[in-house]
C-alpha cells in the first residue's frame, strides 16, 4: 500500500512538519474509509496481530466476532492510535496514515471508540451530557455561549432522539439504568460527528428489551455512520443483519454473513463449538 503523509498528519502529534523532502511518499489509492493492510503488532515475543488485513466501506457496519486472546481489542487500539504496529498500512478516509497520529488526532479525524463500561458524568443530566460532547466552538467564548446556540441545541434534540434517550434528558446519568448509560455514551460519540464509531460489546449485561433496542439503535447510525462492533452475542449480530468478520490469533479467519461464519469449520473449532 502506497501512502501519502500529509504534514498536517504529523503536526497534531509530532509538532512542526519536517521538511518535505524527507517525509514525501506517494499517494494512497483507495475508496475505502478503513484500510488496514498487513498489520502486525507483538508484545514480548507474542504476536497479538499476525498480517491483519481488512476493509470497510463508506456507510458499513461491520461485527467482529473471535475467541478471547483473537486480537479484537489490540485491532481497534491499532486503529485509534493507542498502539502502533510493527508493519502494515492502516489508511483512514483514503489517504490519511493512521500510523503517524497520536489518539487526540485520530479522534479529532472522526473516528470515535465506545468502550464496553460506560463512561458518562453520572452528576449531570442527559442533556448535558450530550451538550458537553457536541462538536463546536471550544473557545473561552465559544464555550461561554454554547449554551444559547440554536445549532447545538438542535444537534443535542437529534442524538437524544437516535439513542431513546429524549425523554430522559432532564435526569440525571446516575439515574439510568446500564443499558440507558450504554446509549447515552454513544449519543456522546454521535454527538462528536464521527465518521467511524468503534463499540465495544455494546450488548453486554442488558435485558433482553434494552438488546433488542440496542440493536435498533445501531442500524440507525449505520444509515450515516461507518459503524464497527465488536460483540459475542450471536442473537444481537443476527438482529444488526450486517457482514461478520472473525478473527482468530491476530488474522482474519472467516468473513461473510453471520451464517456462513458460523458454518464454517474452522469457526466452530475455535470459536462456537459444537
Amino acid at each position: 500500500m502506497l501512502i501519502e503523509p500529509v504534514e498536517a498528519q504529523l503536526a497534531a502529534s509530532q509538532g512542526p512538519a519536517q521538511p518535505v523532502q524527507a517525509l514525501e511518499r506517494p499517494r494512497a489509492i483507495t475508496q475505502s474509509l478503513l484500510y488496514l493492510n498487513g498489520v502486525s503488532v507483538s508484545f514480548d515475543g507474542f504476536r497479538a496481530i499476525n498480517n491483519l488485513s481488512l476493509v470497510i466501506e463508506p456507510g458499513e457496519m461491520r461485527a467482529i466476532i473471535g475467541p478471547n486472546g483473537a486480537g479484537k481489542t489490540t485491532m481497534m487500539d491499532i486503529i485509534t492510535g493507542k498502539t502502533k504496529p510493527d508493519t502494515g498500512d492502516v489508511i483512514f478516509d483514503g489517504q490519511v496514515d493512521l500510523t503517524l497520529l497520536d489518539e487526540t488526532a485520530i479522534a479529532n479525524l472522526g473516528i470515535g471508540r465506545k468502550f464496553q463500561k460506560p463512561t458518562v458524568f453520572e452528576s449531570h443530566t442527559v442533556e448535558d451530557n450530550v451538550m458537553m460532547a457536541v462538536k463546536a466552538d471550544r473557545t473561552v467564548f465559544g464555550t461561554l455561549f454554547q449554551r444559547q446556540s440554536a445549532q447545538v441545541a438542535t444537534r443535542v434534540d437529534e442524538v437524544l432522539a437516535i439513542v431513546r434517550l429524549g425523554d430522559e434528558r432532564a435526569r440525571l446519568a446516575a439515574e439510568l439504568s446500564h443499558g440507558q448509560k450504554q446509549w447515552l455514551e454513544i449519543g456522546m460519540l454521535l454527538a462528536q460527528d464521527p465518521k467511524l464509531l468503534l463499540v465495544d460489546e455494546p450488548a453486554a449485561g442488558m435485558t433482553d428489551v434494552e438488546t433488542a433496542a440496542t440493536a435498533d439503535l445501531l442500524k440507525d447510525i449505520a444509515k450515516t455512520h461507518s459503524v464497527i462492533v465488536v460483540e459475542h452475542d450471536m442473537g444481537f449480530i443476527r438482529d444488526l443483519g450486517v457482514k461478520v468478520t472473525c478473527l482468530h490469533e491476530g488474522s482474519v479467519l472467516a468473513e461473510g454473513s453471520l451464517d456462513q461464519v458460523s458454518s464454517d469449520e474452522r469457526v466452530i473449532e475455535v470459536y462456537l463449538g459444537r
